[in-house]
């Protein structure tokens, strides 16, 4: 059974970076694809950025290109998310979650097998 703990979530002031933390157990981020998700107060979950298992694979949600960037690190089974000139509209619950193994990416949260516990992000002067 795989699970995902997450960390490094927090307050920031608009233009600060933060960077979050997704360490998996009892799966192999090498062998899933691996995303981060957000959820706003009000808002549907909506999908952040992806991690193909499938070579170095990336991909973004339009309002996030050239800010954030999603990393793995197979030696400790983590998956990370660096967030850079953050806006308060980054503000939400960030998930981390799994899908595989041997599955292609999807933007769909429904399509997910495991889930993080989902820190939160506040972006605020």
């Amino acid at each position: 059974q795989g699970q995902l703990v997450e960390s490094g979530g927090g307050l920031v002031q608009p233009g600060d970076s933060l960077r979050l933390s997704c360490a998996a157990s009892g799966l192999s981020i090498s062998t899933y694809g691996m995303a981060w998700f957000r959820q706003a107060p009000g808002k549907d979950r909506e999908f952040v950025t992806a991690f193909s298992w499938i070579g170095a694979s990336t991909y973004y949600t339009d309002s996030v290109k050239g800010r954030f960037t999603i990393s793995r690190d197979d030696a400790k089974n983590t998956v990370y998310l660096q967030m850079n000139k953050m806006k308060p509209e980054d503000t939400a619950v960030y998930y981390c979650a799994a899908k595989g193994p041997y599955q292609r990416i999807t933007p769909r949260t429904r399509d997910y097998d495991y889930w993080g516990q989902g820190p939160q992000v506040t972006v605020s002067s």
